[in-house]
């Protein structure tokens, strides 16, 4: 058994730390790409370049957030005859429908009122009477920079490309929790930019992703897909060769869990949308039609749930068993209360394999915390949530990641809320 658990160590931390340097080679490789992307998006351009957008803002019980995120897509700098909202009440049972009908006037805005079906029937209900070139979503607990439509619009005209996805940010966060989201946000910031390099994004998120209207008329709109529609609809666009690409510098704020019992059930939704998206796609898997998104990053990204719960709970056992082995120490010896500051000798350094693995596997995942934030903010500037996310976000994963399993496992059904 203990060779066995030795064995699934090994393989973990190989698959980490070959992740890890696979994507410090595509930032090297596309740090040029990167620097003339931003020069290109900070041109002028024409008005008559600006395509038609419709946004559509699918909204439940959103009551305290809906009117910032109408009045930040408001305020979004593009011409505002080309700019419209579909603002879609999927049946609130609270005041969502009298704050969206203070927007009735306004010649942007159209309101819709249904009975509840889930996000994917509002956002679809939205799409059937769109005329525009290009159609989003924002969701209501979500707030777009003013520059961030000018930013994505750009991209367009490459038309192989058939959707862009923004680079999603926390919303003034105001505790522990919300400041570990804050760092990892700004991991899935670099890691989105990596992921739009190879052509392998797997999700276009609910906040600010941004399609070619034609893509719903080709494929169809958007399903239930597990309570995470919006991974589903960017693996129906790879599986189809639909290009997306991310724009890392158009920037949108959501509102994220402020307590472990939100957080948890939200990524435990997140987790188990991917397995079983990935499972209702496996056709896609070790599939060379699919480049590095079929052959490397969704085989990955899915041994990764299992390899990261297990080294979580290795070290937890391994805490355990020596917490076992003072206590028992303890019983025989007794309690010494003379207190001496423990000594360092290199002799006792433990220079084996598995130790360096270990060290270099850190020294990467530091390092490249420190390019997501300056790719995020624009420059490195360190902050009491980058000591919460290293002490403390690693032992907050196997919580969802456990749920997700147990749900995948027992074909038990997850809720939004």
């Amino acid at each position: 058994m203990a060779e066995f658990q030795t064995i699934i160590l090994y393989c973990s931390l190989f698959i980490s730390l070959f992740f890890e340097v696979f994507l410090l080679i595509t930032y090297l490789e596309v740090r040029s790409e990167i620097r003339r992307e931003n020069e290109w998006l900070s041109r002028p351009r024409p008005e008559a370049l600006n395509p038609a957008v419709t946004i559509v803002v699918p909204c439940f019980n959103e009551e305290k957030t809906v009117r910032a995120t109408i009045e930040s897509l408001l305020n979004l700098d593009y011409p505002k005859e080309k700019l419209s909202l579909v603002l879609v009440n999927d049946g609130s049972t609270d005041s969502t429908l009298e704050v969206l009908a203070q927007f009735k006037s306004n010649p942007q805005v159209k309101i819709l009122d249904k009975t509840n079906g889930g996000k994917h029937t509002a956002v679809n209900l939205a799409i059937e009477n769109v005329t525009s070139a290009l159609v989003g979503c924002l969701d209501a607990d979500s707030f777009v920079t003013a520059s961030a439509l000018r930013k994505i619009v750009p991209h367009f005209e490459d038309g192989s490309v058939m959707a862009v996805t923004s680079s999603i940010k926390v919303h003034e966060p105001k505790n522990i929790l919300q400041y570990i989201q804050k760092t990892e946000y700004s991991w899935s910031i670099f890691l989105r930019r990596m992921l739009s390099s190879m052509g392998a994004l797997y999700v276009t998120p609910g906040p600010f992703s941004i399609f070619r209207t034609r893509v719903f008329h080709e494929l169809g709109g958007y399903r239930e897909a597990h309570m995470t529609e919006d991974m589903e609809m960017a693996m129906r666009m790879q599986k189809n060769h639909y290009k997306i690409v991310n724009s890392h510098g158009a920037h949108v704020y959501t509102t994220t869990p402020d307590n472990i019992r939100g957080l948890v059930k939200q990524r435990a939704r997140w987790t188990y949308g991917f397995l079983n998206n990935a499972f209702d796609y496996k056709g896609l898997f070790f599939n060379k039609n699919y480049g590095h998104f079929g052959m490397f990053i969704m085989p990955i990204a899915t041994i990764s749930i299992f390899s990261s719960l297990f080294m979580v709970i290795n070290v937890v056992s391994g805490w355990v068993q020596r917490a076992i082995q003072i206590f028992n120490r303890y019983q025989v010896v007794g309690f010494n209360g003379k207190f001496s500051w423990p000594s360092f000798d290199w002799y006792f350094v433990n220079t084996g394999v598995l130790s360096l693995i270990i060290a270099l596997a850190v020294a990467l995942t530091l390092f490249i915390l420190y390019l997501s934030i300056r790719l995020a903010d624009g420059k490195f500037k360190f902050h009491r949530g980058i000591l919460y996310y290293l002490f403390l976000y690693t032992f907050m994963v196997p919580l969802w990641l456990s749920k997700a399993l147990f749900d995948t496992i027992f074909k038990r059904k997850v809720s939004w809320r």
